[in-house]
């Protein structure tokens, strides 16, 4: 007997994977933020501002994805 499955992730899992990545993508920021001002306070403004406005894109942006089939493949499997 075989199924056919589309796997989707739970919202947790988006919010955590949008959590890591914008660990690192603040970190770029200031960097960046730092190489074009040379102000550190000015960089880590930037990019403690910067870390709020992009999870929460990222999540949405992660949850319309989610509904699309685009480069998904359904997993046959036998129970």
């Amino acid at each position: 007997m075989s199924a056919k499955v589309m796997v989707k992730d739970k919202h947790w899992r988006s919010l955590v994977k949008g959590v890591s990545w914008r660990i690192t993508g603040t970190i770029d920021t200031i960097l960046i933020s730092w190489l074009v001002t040379r102000k550190l306070s000015l960089a880590f403004s930037i990019g403690f501002i910067e870390v709020f406005t992009k999870v929460g894109l990222y999540y949405f942006h992660e949850r319309i994805w989610e509904n699309v089939s685009l480069g998904r493949k359904v997993i046959d499997y036998e129970i």
